[in-house]
């Protein structure tokens, strides 16, 4: 059961990790918007003081919250080159693209402290980055208030910040299925796997519930939302894919 849990945990982060990944530039012009991101307005300049690092479960940046609340994503791969130039405290100025009434920033330069870190597309032939490997994520549960809904940049609930800075994440539509339950000042318990650091601790939540006894499996298929207008049963999770059995020796 352990193992599959920890499959299951290593395919969502994998998935949910592309939520923040930015298009391929062209070699030598801006960003293209992203892929059908009619509404989003490009260019859109933020600045603010960096209030936190957003983590996802794997221990990588691939996002800020400013003070004033905006959220900034960017893809993970520039984590390392980010917390080399600026930490919590600073002042960044972001430039990418925005869709109305949304707070997220969808990223392509940030820079703070005279530097700037722009997303470039990778070289032609380059392998992408390995990906973590599923054993050094560990079973945590985290438990709290609520203090800051996280968001796409199409403006879906896909994670909460705890009153603690523990970072929840889950699927968008798991998001939609708990929105009545997943508001600023709600109790809210968590497990799952993740990991913790010196930059924060990130979790993707299993199962969600207002409190550690009532928390119910999100993935497994039978659970429903808390609460009397619970929207349902849960959708039945998706097959497991297994490799393929070893050839025969010969």
């Amino acid at each position: 059961m352990t193992s599959r849990l920890a499959l299951t945990a290593a395919c969502l982060l994998a998935g949910s990790a592309a939520f923040a990944q930015l298009p391929p530039a062209p070699p030598h012009g801006p960003m293209p918007p992203p892929h059908g991101a009619i509404a989003f307005q490009a260019g859109m300049v933020a600045t603010g003081r960096v209030q936190q690092w957003l983590i996802n479960p794997n221990g990588e940046a691939d996002g800020l919250l400013l003070s004033d609340g905006t959220q900034v994503a960017f893809p993970p791969h520039l984590s390392a080159a980010m917390m080399q130039m600026l930490r919590p405290g600073d002042t960044a100025q972001v430039s990418g693209w925005r869709a109305p009434s949304v707070p997220v920033v969808r990223a392509q330069t940030i820079g703070a402290n005279g530097r700037s870190v722009t997303d470039q597309p990778p070289m032609p032939g380059m392998a992408p980055p390995p990906l973590r490997d599923p054993g050094t994520l560990v079973a945590m549960s985290a438990g709290g208030r609520i203090e800051r809904l996280l968001y796409t940049d199409r403006g879906d609930v896909h994670g909460v910040v705890l009153a603690d800075k523990t970072i929840v994440r889950f699927p968008p539509h798991i998001g939609a299925m708990y929105g009545a339950q997943l508001q600023p000042g709600a109790q809210l318990h968590a497990r799952g796997w993740g990991t913790r650091g010196a930059q924060g601790t990130a979790l993707e939540a299993t199962s969600l519930g207002p409190t550690a006894d009532t928390v119910r499996e999100v993935f497994g298929g039978a659970g429903v939302p808390w609460g009397p207008r619970g929207a349902g049963p849960m959708p039945p999770a998706a097959p497991m894919m297994m490799p393929p059995p070893p050839a025969p020796a010969s």
